[in-house]
């Protein structure tokens, strides 16, 4: 049986980081191009992460509750 993904975590350290760079860079691309900047963003950390049904359960999960 092959193991399930199991995907690095980071701490909270590590993750008000993350939330740091993506402020900024959010900021730096600005109100008209965020959106295209995000798009770009999500294929890229997809592409790295290597597996789809991981991705397509990531996206649910940020659907929830906004």
């Amino acid at each position: 049986m092959t193991p399930a993904f199991q995907a690095p975590t980071l701490d909270i350290a590590g993750l008000e980081a993350v939330y740091d760079t993506l402020a900024t860079a959010i900021d730096r691309a600005g109100p008209e191009k965020a959106e295209l900047f995000l798009v770009k963003l999500a294929l890229l950390n997809a592409h790295a992460l290597g597996d789809a049904g991981v991705f397509r359960q990531q996206v649910e999960a940020a659907l929830l509750d906004l």
